[in-house]
């Protein structure tokens, strides 16, 4: 897609889309995951995966929800929680940045969680990383591209920040590989964007990462800093005190909707699952536990299945990436030259006023 406008186009809320993208940054060893119910189990299955495997890295929540212009920022009575922080009132090292430019939300709300993940291995300029190893695929390795990033924007203010992060053609250009390539053919650049309306619906991304105070900060784009939503207990133990917060701040958003509600995404940047299944054979396989184990069987068909749910994320995402425009325009032309078209349109257009009485009577 053209990248010349330095516009920014929407992408699909999917875990193998904004995996592929933070790859493409050259981050490693993690991954998304959605998450489909916010009860204890499903947040201890972010923290403990598999069995024998403990303290497997979350960090940090991506939520899509849709926009409310009376409901913007979440408030409770609980002092602190619903004011952005500003100035001083930022704790030391958290990255916040305002989101400035249209479209971006989405992996604004990516970086966020990416730039203040604990214990992250950054590199120096060359490609060499400032700690040495990654304690064996454990740790995130945010790579040469966003290490720089980070670097060069650690002192800006959010909105500079926000600024950077709209301009940077490396950032734009791997977020627009997602985009619909037909999208760019379809739009007219003479015509002024059409602005939503308080009928359309308009969705946005936020982030919610824990910080080493012992805190949890909704990363809001919007807003003019970061929302502390809550205190954690730093417990070595029990990993995910920090996730139950967010839920709790996911929760008090949820209720300001309808019952009815359902368009909502909760996705969480965590440790690639192919990390600790490896790791977990590797230590059966210490024990002399061999390969026809039961154990052994069933961790090797749980990393099968993630490696073939890379596959289908790949050929997902190819689709994504391909342009069928053309082939759907050759095959209007070709059935207009055997003289079908008038006859299907025909049957589609009888097709949708069925449709519409049935609608009507429902």
């Amino acid at each position: 897609m053209a990248d010349s406008s330095g516009d920014w186009c929407t992408i699909e809320s999917d875990p193998g889309v904004f995996t592929s993208l933070i790859e493409s940054f050259g981050v490693k060893n993690v991954e998304l995951t959605e998450l489909w119910s916010l009860d204890d189990e499903s947040l201890q299955s972010l923290t403990a995966p598999i069995e024998g495997v403990d303290n497997a890295a979350v960090h940090g929540l991506i939520f899509l929800f849709k926009w409310q212009r009376q409901s913007s920022s979440a408030t409770t009575s609980l002092e602190g929680r619903g004011t952005p922080l500003t100035g001083d009132a930022v704790p030391e090292g958290l990255f916040f940045a305002q989101q400035t430019v249209q479209n971006a939300c989405a992996t604004q709300a990516i970086l966020s969680v990416l730039f203040n993940a604990r214990d992250a291995i950054v590199a120096q300029e060359g490609g060499e990383s400032k700690d040495e190893g990654d304690d064996n695929g454990r740790r995130l390795v945010l790579g040469q591209t966003l290490s720089n990033f980070k670097d060069f924007t650690c002192h800006f203010p959010p909105d500079l920040r926000g600024e950077a992060i709209g301009s940077s053609d490396e950032i734009r250009t791997a977020h627009n590989s997602f985009g619909r390539s037909e999208d760019a053919f379809l739009s007219d650049p003479t015509k002024p964007k059409r602005m939503a309306t308080d009928d359309d619906d308009v969705f946005h991304f936020i982030a919610y990462v824990p910080h080493e105070n012992g805190c949890v900060y909704e990363l809001d784009g919007l807003q003019q800093g970061p929302i502390r939503v809550g205190e954690f207990k730093k417990d070595e133990a029990d990993k995910d005190q920090w996730i139950k917060v967010a839920r709790d701040a996911i929760q008090a958003r949820l209720s300001n909707y309808s019952p009815t509600e359902i368009k909502f995404n909760l996705m969480a940047i965590v440790q690639d699952r192919r990390t600790y299944l490896n790791e977990r054979l590797s230590a059966l396989a210490a024990i002399g536990i061999e390969e026809n184990d039961p154990a052994m069987v069933h961790i090797q068909s749980e990393l099968h299945a993630e490696e073939e749910k890379r596959a289908q994320w790949a050929l997902e995402n190819a689709r994504r990436h391909h342009n069928y425009l053309p082939f759907c325009v050759e095959l209007l032309r070709s059935l207009a030259g055997s003289g079908k078209m008038d006859g299907l349109m025909t049957k589609a257009k009888t097709t949708a006023a069925e449709k519409r009485k049935r609608q009507q009577k429902s």
